[in-house]
């Protein structure tokens, strides 16, 4: 019966989730809205269907893990460097205001202070789901907005990464007093230097050799069986052999993977079962909530919410402005990280694990974050009226200054260099024959490159050449994103055989519906689907050599070329279904000249 419970539970969850989660989603918010309200569906304090909690539990701590796992993958230092300056100090700022507000809430209801202390700690920090794809959808991810956010969302992930190693031995049940912390402090920070060092150094050559062997069988399942092992691996480890957190062990073995060649193929391949797990955690939070106790205490709920979305936001912008930056950056990252999510709830469950939070907090957490989510894509809509509105006012214009100077060392902070037209941008997938060829006349072109490929070795010497490789599968939007396809005017897939081109395409116009898709196929057959998903123009192998097999025929019958541009027009009419094209030269690199001539036309070169 025991594993009929966790069939049961997975199908419910499941099926639960991707209901309320595309509800929400065609409401316009956040479908961990969803995620938290089919939790509370299946829960045991509502009617109809009851997933089992104890195993849902444990399903959601894959889920930590996994989360944790994505947060070391996309952890880059040289990121938060580049913000260091108002990431380090906002985050820690805003941190210890929200704590000390969250303190007060917890004292005013009468609870203990270690209480109120964990409870301001979880509702201190914003979810990083919630933050990416609000500044994903808004176009501001890669902006100095998006940078200073992410790297001030990074700063918070540290600081409580530290918190959750440091709150069971200063609480748990062997808890010192006040005299024995500074001992225990010191020996946790040994222990975390020691398992960081471990990881780093050990797992840094270890890991990274293991999946380049991994690579080598370009075996898709085996990739991302030894990511996931990686990730739960060095978890376990670290809580067995370390006495640390498994989130702390997550993170650590995240940053491993991030910082080897394997990042972003790691990030497309292994995380959407992440994303799965991840949907369980957030269904096993809304399991715990109770409607009833919200009810009992509004007050509670209130004043929670009202830290989140009056007391954090007021503490950012303070920040933000008093360093200096614009009064649109500040509004912005503000209202971004006025929200709390994932990290809220790994706090808070820590909290009850070892007895110092009750069901009272943990409830008003879910309801808090269920009402945060939903506001804040709303709210990030009225941070440009608002600004309008406040520049207008011509007392309260002087305060603000522009402060260009600021932005632009942000802009510039990450080496992006330029910015290139769209129409001089070029995505190619696959560096063989024909992809090697395009990049070069594209180069001679003045068209910025990047190449997508699945072979390291290429992309190593792609690299080392100074061409800009991704070392990835195309059909993840993680792989296109980091290729830029949403700035370029142009993609072209260069090999014949791929598989997915159409998931490709689809995936890359959705991204950039502007972008011109040239395709290369094998089969004549395959055109359609390809037309279909999105490509502007179809070579096939096939059809290239009916075409040539044409002109061979018919010239030695004395034909004349007139006759033959007619039957191989009537050729591509009938069997390609691609009407007349101003051209057709034999040669491949003639052809290829063709190409570019169509880059460089744009969207008037049909």
């Amino acid at each position: 019966m025991h594993h009929m419970d966790l069939i049961l539970t997975l199908t419910g969850g499941l099926a639960a989730a991707l209901t309320f989660g595309y509800i929400t989603h065609r409401l316009g918010l956040s479908p961990i809205v969803g995620y938290l309200i089919a939790g509370i569906a299946v829960g045991p304090h509502t009617p109809g269907f009851v997933a089992d909690t104890a195993m849902a539990e444990q399903l959601a701590e894959i889920g930590v893990i996994l989360l944790m796992f994505g947060v070391g993958l996309h952890f880059h230092l040289e990121e938060l460097l580049a913000v260091r300056r108002v990431a380090i100090p906002g985050a820690i700022g805003q941190s210890l205001i929200a704590t000390a507000l969250g303190a007060i809430v917890g004292v005013a209801f009468h609870w203990r202070w270690d209480a109120g202390l964990v409870f301001g700690l979880a509702i201190s920090v914003a979810s990083t789901v919630v933050l990416l794809r609000i500044l994903s959808e808004n176009r501001d991810l890669h902006t100095p907005t998006g940078h200073i956010a992410i790297g001030w969302l990074v700063v918070e992930d540290l600081f409580t990464v530290v918190v959750l190693v440091l709150l069971p031995p200063m609480f748990g049940d062997d808890q010192v007093g006040i005299a024995g912390l500074p001992l225990v402090l010191g020996l946790t920070a040994l222990k975390i230097a020691i398992l960081v060092g471990f990881t780093l150094v050990v797992g840094g050559r270890i890991i990274p050799w293991i999946l380049e062997k991994i690579a080598a069988t370009r075996s898709r399942e085996l990739f991302t069986l030894t990511v996931l092992v990686s990730a739960l691996g060095i978890a376990v480890g670290s809580a067995k052999l370390f006495g640390v957190s498994m989130a702390l062990g997550a993170f650590l073995a995240g940053m491993v993977v991030g910082r080897s060649e394997f990042s972003l193929r790691a990030a497309s391949e292994a995380l959407p079962m992440r994303d799965a797990f991840a949907v369980l955690f957030f269904v096993s939070v809304g399991m715990l909530f109770n409607p009833q106790t919200a009810l009992q205490t509004p007050g509670l709920v209130a004043a929670a919410c009202s830290v989140i979305l009056l007391g954090k936001p007021a503490a950012a912008v303070g920040i933000v402005l008093f360093l200096g930056y614009p009064l649109k950056v500040a509004l912005s990252v503000a209202v971004a990280l006025a929200q709390i999510g994932e990290f809220s709830f790994i706090l808070g469950a820590l909290g009850k694990e070892l007895g110092i939070l009750d069901d009272v907090a943990t409830n008003t957490l879910v309801v808090a974050s269920i009402i945060s989510i939903t506001l804040n894509p709303l709210l990030y809509r009225l941070v440009i009226p608002t600004e309008a509105w406040i520049m207008r006012h011509p007392r309260w214009k002087t305060w603000f200054k522009p402060g260009l100077s600021t932005l632009q060392t942000v802009t510039t902070g990450k080496g992006t260099g330029p910015q290139v037209a769209k129409r001089y941008r070029a995505v190619v997938v696959g560096y063989g024959p024909v992809g090697r060829t395009l990049t070069r006349l594209l180069g001679e072109n003045g068209i910025a490159t990047t190449v997508i490929e699945l072979n390291l070795e290429t992309v190593r010497q792609l690299r080392e050449t100074g061409i800009n490789a991704i070392y990835g599968d195309s059909s993840h939007r993680d792989t296109l994103s980091s290729a830029g396809v949403a700035d370029a005017g142009t993609l072209i897939l260069s090999s014949s055989g791929m598989q997915h081109s159409e998931e490709v395409i689809r995936l890359a116009r959705e991204m950039n519906p502007e972008l011109r898709v040239l395709a290369r196929t094998t089969y004549v057959a395959e055109i359609p689907a390809l037309r279909q998903a999105g490509a502007a123009q179809i070579f096939s192998g096939e059809g290239e050599v009916a075409l040539s097999l044409i002109e061979a025929v018919l010239r030695p019958m004395g034909a004349t070329a007139e006759q033959i541009d007619r039957e191989r027009e009537r050729f591509r009419e009938d069997v390609l279904g691609s009407g007349p094209l101003a051209e057709n030269p034999a040669s491949a690199e003639a052809r290829l000249s063709k190409v570019i001539r169509v880059l460089e036309r744009g969207d008037k070169g049909k």
